[in-house]
Order: C-alpha cells, then structure tokens, then sequence
C-alpha cells in the first residue's frame, strides 16, 4: 500500500512564486537576495497556517543555491538544492524552540555558530515557535543575534509576536504575515482538484475557504477529509453535511419571515433546525454572519467586503433591497446579546426564540404603527374621523380676527398672568363664537382643553379675551393634527417645537401638585425611559435616577447631570419629558432646566500638614494651641 502524503505537504509551496496570500513578503525577499541587502536577523509573524515557516525554507534554499534563476529562486538542480529537498543539507537548520528552549539549547546553537559551513556559503538557523523560548534563553541569544558571523542567518517564526521580549524584537528585520483571503484560498484549492481530477463545486470550495478562517492548512486539512468523505465529486450538500454547517437557504427563509413579521414560521424554520442536529448557538452565530453579509450589500462600495461564491452573490443583493438598514443593524445587535447570554442561560432555545421575536417586531409593519402610537391613548371614540369633524373651525367675525391678529404680541406676556379661576367659564353670547364643548383628550401634541365659555369671557377682562380666542383656534388646528408628534409638526414645516408647546400649554389651566405627586411622576416617567428602545434612552434614564430633581414654587424643575454626555442626550429628549409631565400633572409651566454637577469630592489629606489643616477646620483649637506653643512640622 502506498503511503499517503497530505496535501499541506504535498503542496507545499516550494518556490516564492507559489506562496499564496503573501505578495508583497516574497516580492520584498526577493528584491533583498537580488540587491544582496538581507537582514542576518528575520522575525516571521502571523497567525497559524500562512506560510511563516515555507517561507523560511524558501528563503534558505535560495540564499544557499549556486545557480539563481532569473526570477530570483532556487534551481533546484544544484547539491545545495538537491541535499535540500532531501533533508540532508549542512547549512540549513530547524529548531523547534517549544522543545528546545533552555538555555544548554541556545548555547550549544551558538556554539555550531563558529564553524563556517563546508559546503556552500551560509548557514541559516530557521527557528520555529521562538515564543516559547524562556526568559534566560533570550537572554543568552541576544549577543549572537546581534553580531552574528557574516555567513549565519537567522530566521524566526512565531504567532505570538507579543511574548517576544523587545531586546530581540529591536534585533530583527520583522515581517508580518496576514490571513489569507477566502478568494486566495478558494482558487488553490481549485488547483489542487485540477492536479488531482477531482470535480469539485465553486460554492464547495468557498466554504472550506471560509471555514479555514484564513488558514491555507486549515483549509487542505479540510480538503483532504471531504475528499475521504465524498469521493471524487466534492459537491455542496456533502460539505455541509460533513462540516456541520447551515445551508444558505436556511438564512435567507428565515430573514424572509422575520421581515415580514411571520413569528410562527420562522419559530417552525428554528424547531426544523434544532432537530437536524444543529445548535442554537451555531443558528444565531450564522444569523449574524448573514445579517452582516446583507449589509454590506447596502452600498456599492462595500459589496466586495462579501466573502462568498459568485453564484449565490445576486441572492444576497436581491434580499438586502428588501432590508431596512435600521431593521439590519438592530437584528445585529439582538443577534449579539442573545450571542453574549447563551452560555450563561438555562433555557438556551428560548433565548433564541425571543431573539427572533424581537426581530421579527422591528420587521413587522403592525408592530412598527403600535410604536408610533401615542404612550396616553385618547378615547376611541376620538378617532382620527371624528376629530375632523368635532373640531372644524367655526367662522369668525372679521373684526375679532382682526382684534385677535392685533393682540397676539401681548397674549404671550398676558397669558403668564391668567390664574385657574380666571380660566374657568362665565357666559356665552348669540353674537360670539361657540365652539362645541370637548372632554380633555391627551395626545402626542399635548392637552387641548377648549370650552364654549373660554371664548365668550367678557371683553371687561381685556386681552384674556382675545387671548382665549387664539386659543379656540389653535384646539381646532390642534385637533386636526392630533395624531402627529412634535417632531413630525415641525417636519412638516408648522413652526419649531418650542412655538408649539407654548401654544399648546400658554392658556391651560395650572394645577397645582404636592411635591410627592411630582415625584410619583418623575419616577413613572423614568420607568419609561428605561423601557423605551430609542437610542441614548439608558444615559437619559441614568441621569434621571442617579439624583432627585428640586422643583421651585413657579414649577421649574432644575435636574443635575454629571457630565456633557448626559447633558446633550437629556436636551434631546426635552420636548419628550416636558410633554409627559405637563399632560400628567395638567400644568403647562413646568420646565426642566439642566446643569452640570460639580465634583465636590474633598481631597485626600496625604502629608502631615494636609492632615493637620484637615483636623483644624473641625477644632479650631489646634491652630491656637499650635501657635501659642510654636509647633511646627518635622
């Protein structure tokens, strides 16, 4: 039976033009051998299976080759070549330092050092996993690592380049290896089935490029076990099957349903993969590499960023047209809390099927309208239809337009003065304008409290009349547009947030409210913030509840914050807050002002005055018996 050679041998690279992933190394090394500038001192980082150590041979065999190719490599046709690739040569050596790393090992290398080589001319010491040499052994490589013999070379690899002590770092001319590109290896691997009359799929081949995870003997290793596996046809199916991984399809189903909403099937979808012997941790791990995938099919720019085969390229970028960016990066970020908790929860798969829930509630467009509704309903006879209809506007006379237009300057200041008594309703008249009487409804815009009375107070009470005039008018706009936010009012071009939140509060009613209510308040609205999903929610609520608000007598509530950040989220979210408060405590003249809090920690006494003037402030008599004494430090 003839033995067999695996393929991360068989193929090993043997020339510098065969690495694969590592251009720019082997152009740099054989632009070095070529000018006659080498290094006697390389360091070869990089993680596992990238050609740190090929490349070390390779560097060997062609400083040591009598007849150089044009192309800068080894003829292979000369002794130095020939005793080479048959492992006998004289002046190419091999250390594994994670068995030889005392420092008897390092001396004894040190001492073949001397002895120029008899055949060729130079000797190079190729050592591998020089991490794992001890401290004493460093120690004792650095003099010869420095001033080494004109002929001697010396070539380390290592993947761990941060236990490397600096002394040997600063000694050593440093290449770092990078990860080889699933594209890189996908086409070797290509090769490889030519040379060995495999027919083997493209979308076969990427896979084993991405589950090598940048590793070319990863990927061989791989390689040769599917081979064994499936014989000489290496198709999709029986990679998946063999390696344990989730087919495409599954991905794409399950985005599918859960941009439509569809809980139960994609919850079917889950139960149908848990059964084929997969777990829920390997499910939500690919979900989030597919999520990551569609959004990098968002933009033309990053599309070459998608690691996987051309035919199932078109299929990512159809379904990424149908992903809302925001539907995309929240999923990611569900995705990788539910990837955090798994280890830690006793129910695994009902971490991941709450995790698909929430998804599926940002997809959904039912669940995204219930977001958008008002946090205090209105009565449901209130709908959209009938606050059309019960708030039309009613005509008015031209000369109480006219005396309306004429006074609004003044009702600003007016209003400010106008008490609850003074608000509640006296007399109507036939020749004034009614507007029909409305239950208090409370809505995103605020409270909109408009009586036949408030417009027919007589004109005795002078601008308080006109005053209540503008606002019979600003209900009925108001009521029209009951539905809309503050934001979306101001979007739409009506005025700025503040404008609308004066109008909406100036000739409310100004109930008063003990401080325990106010707090009962602060505190429900706090409650809420913390539950809210909107971004900057969870500094917003830290700053609410780290320090108790001080309400003053005109109901400004004056709120500390400990830094900017806080500050900036806090002003944000203001109209928010001030909606919320006024519509519960029915006042329109609460305001919240923000302030930073200064850090009035005392220092710390550390000297023997400090301490002493630290005892003084509490018993003022130290100072005088101090004084009277004539003490004084040491």
């Amino acid at each position: 039976m003839e033995n067999f050679v695996v393929s991360a041998r068989k193929y090993r690279p043997a020339t510098f033009d065969t690495v694969v992933g590592q251009q720019s190394i082997t152009n740099t090394l054989k632009n070095a051998i070529k000018t006659n500038h080498l290094a006697q001192a390389f360091l070869f980082c990089g993680s596992r299976g990238v050609g740190k150590t090929t490349c070390a041979r390779i560097l060997a065999k062609t400083i040591n080759c009598f007849n150089q190719t044009e192309q800068v490599e080894a003829c292979n046709e000369c002794d130095s070549c020939k005793s080479f690739n048959e492992g006998a040569s004289l002046n190419i050596f091999e250390l594994d330092a994670a068995s030889n790393n005392s420092v008897d090992d390092i001396r004894h290398l040190t001492d073949q050092v001397r002895f120029a080589p008899q055949i060729g001319t130079h000797k190079v010491y190729i050592i591998d996993e020089v991490h794992m040499l001890s401290t004493a052994a460093f120690n004792a490589f650095l003099k010869t690592l420095e001033e080494p013999p004109n002929y001697v070379f010396y070539i380390s690899a290592t993947t761990e380049k941060h236990k490397i002590i600096p002394t040997i770092l600063s000694r050593c001319q440093i290449f770092d290896f990078s990860r080889i590109s699933v594209e890189d290896i996908a086409k070797h691997l290509a090769s490889i089935a030519k040379k060995e009359d495999i027919d083997a799929e493209e979308e076969a081949l990427h896979l084993i490029a991405q589950k090598a995870d940048g590793a070319l003997r990863d990927s061989l290793s791989i390689f040769d076990q599917l081979i064994s596996f499936a014989g000489k046809k290496l198709t999709y199916d029986a990679v998946i099957e063999n390696l344990n991984i989730l087919d495409y399809d599954y991905y794409f189903k399950v985005t599918d349903y859960l941009l439509k909403g569809n809980i139960p099937s994609a919850l079917l979808l889950f139960n149908e993969i848990l059964t084929n012997g997969f777990s829920g941790h390997l499910f939500i791990n690919g979900l989030s590499s597919h999520l990551r995938d569609l959004l990098v099919c968002k933009d033309a720019e990053t599309v070459d960023l998608l690691e996987v085969g051309k035919s199932i390229k078109p299929k990512y970028q159809e379904q990424a047209v149908n992903c809302d960016l925001r539907f995309i990066i929240q999923s990611l970020e569900i995705c990788r809390q539910c990837d955090v908790q798994y280890r830690a929860s006793q129910n695994k798969r009902l971490l991941v099927e709450l995790s698909l829930m929430q998804i599926a509630s940002i997809g959904s467009p039912e669940l995204m309208v219930e977001k958008k509704k008002p946090r205090i309903n209105a009565p449901k006879e209130l709908n959209q239809d009938n606050l059309e209809k019960k708030s039309e506007p009613v005509a008015v006379s031209s000369s109480q337009t006219e005396a309306a237009k004429q006074s609004l300057p003044e009702v600003k200041i007016e209003v400010k003065s106008i008490t609850k008594e003074e608000a509640e309703p006296t007399s109507t008249t036939k020749d004034e304008t009614v507007v029909k009487t409305e239950e208090p409804t409370q809505t995103n815009v605020g409270k909109t409290v408009t009586t036949a009375s408030d417009q027919s107070t007589s004109d005795s009470s002078g601008n308080t009349g006109k005053t209540k005039s503008k606002f019979a008018k600003l209900s009925a706009q108001r009521a029209k547009t009951s539905s809309l936010s503050i934001s979306e009012l101001t979007k739409a071009g009506e005025k700025s947030e503040e404008e609308l939140e004066k109008e909406a509060y100036t000739s409310a009613a100004r109930e008063k409210f003990s401080q325990e209510e106010f707090m009962a308040c602060w505190e429900r609205l706090a409650e809420k913030v913390k539950a809210s999903e909107v971004e900057g929610s969870s500094m917003v609520f830290a700053a609410m509840s780290t320090r108790a608000p001080l309400l003053k007598e005109d109901y400004s509530v004056h709120l500390k914050v400990d830094n900017k950040s806080q500050l900036e989220e806090v002003s944000a979210k203001r109209t928010d807050l001030h909606e919320f408060l006024r519509k519960e405590l029915s006042n329109g003249a609460i305001e919240i002002h923000l302030s930073i809090q200064k850090d009035k920690r005392q220092k710390k006494a550390y000297t023997d005055e400090e301490k002493f003037q630290k005892m003084a402030e509490e018993n003022p008599h130290l100072l005088t018996m101090k004084k009277e004494l004539g003490l004084d430090f040491i």
